[in-house]
């Protein structure tokens, strides 16, 4: 049976966006990669600074998804490592990420040609960003 969902695939990630930043990660980014590989349309990727962070958030990230989105994952990954985990929506799919993690793989870098969508989109106004990711979305802070 198909995903159903009340919303498109847009706002669906911009809801799984908006859900880690209720749970206070760091690093958010919604990329439009869609264009450039056809296994999905939007990578939303998130930091969290321990292993409760990263549960925490795909915890969350399922729930709002779930109720406001009427969509539940097809596939999840590393919930057990805690270092890393994926909720996989089909159309869009939720990558958590401790720092560390995050800096080694750089998946953010490898579609760096994707359009990023402005947070402002999901709510979200007052994200915090390491200086990384700042400087590779262009809101390098100011000196």
């Amino acid at each position: 049976m198909p995903n159903r969902r009340n919303h498109d695939p847009r706002t669906c990630a911009l809801l799984a966006a908006k859900a880690a930043d209720e749970m206070k990660a760091t690093d958010i980014m919604v990329q439009e990669v869609g264009g450039l590989m056809t296994a999905t349309d939007y990578f939303v990727i998130a930091t969290a600074q321990n292993n409760r962070q990263v549960d925490a958030i795909i915890e969350k990230v399922e729930e709002k998804v779930r109720k406001e989105g009427n969509a539940k994952p097809f596939h999840t990954e590393g919930l057990d490592e805690g270092t890393w985990a994926l909720l996989d929506y089909g159309d869009f799919i939720v990558h958590v990420f401790q720092p560390e993690a995050r800096d080694y793989y750089r998946l953010e870098s490898l579609w760096n040609d994707a359009p990023v969508i402005d947070l402002k989109e999901a709510g979200i106004t007052d994200a915090v960003y390491s200086d990384r990711i700042a400087k590779l979305m262009g809101k390098e802070k100011d000196e």
